[in-house]
């Protein structure tokens, strides 16, 4: 059964005429053509399909379309604003922490809802919230390490 569902997309009001079932992930990729936005394992294990929902980070692939329903979706194309690239962005860029760049979409959007909890985490912190996100090149180093740069710039200090 088609429904309307309503929810902002990156800032935007949107409307979808969908199963309320499909897979939100799909939804993004399929209808709305949003591919940042990866397939990887399908059972929330790795962290490729990563988006913010009300800014907390959730796996798409195991969500409705219509649990994001009158809810603030950001997808990695979202992220940049008025052709400024995220801090987060801009960190994993300047400290080349994406390789292959298959799992850094949602790498990328799990550290900004961690940053938005925790604009300074520890070294350990970093690993803890991002212990879900897989990545198969192994950059996980530098994963870290432009986390920590990209929050002091959340907080009002150096720019990237």
């Amino acid at each position: 059964m088609i429904e309307t569902i309503q929810l902002e997309l990156n800032g935007t009001p949107t409307k979808l005429e969908i199963d309320p079932s499909t897979i939100l992930m799909w939804a993004l990729r399929n209808e709305l053509g949003l591919t940042g936005t990866k397939f990887g394992c399908g059972l929330g294990f790795c962290g490729s399909c990563t988006i913010l929902l009300d800014d907390e980070p959730v796996r798409s692939c195991m969500l409705a379309v219509s649990d994001a329903a009158g809810k603030k979706l950001t997808t990695i194309e979202g992220l940049a604003k008025n052709g400024e690239l995220h801090p987060v962005q801009k960190a994993f860029i300047k400290n080349d922490a994406q390789q292959c760049g298959y799992c850094t979409p949602g790498m990328i959007l799990n550290a900004v809802g961690l940053l938005l909890k925790n604009p300074e985490p520890s070294r350990k912190e970093v690993i803890e919230g991002m212990e879900e996100n897989l990545c198969r090149c192994g950059t996980y180093g530098r994963i870290i390490e432009s986390i920590q740069m990209a929050g002091i710039e959340m907080k009002g200090g150096v720019k990237i």
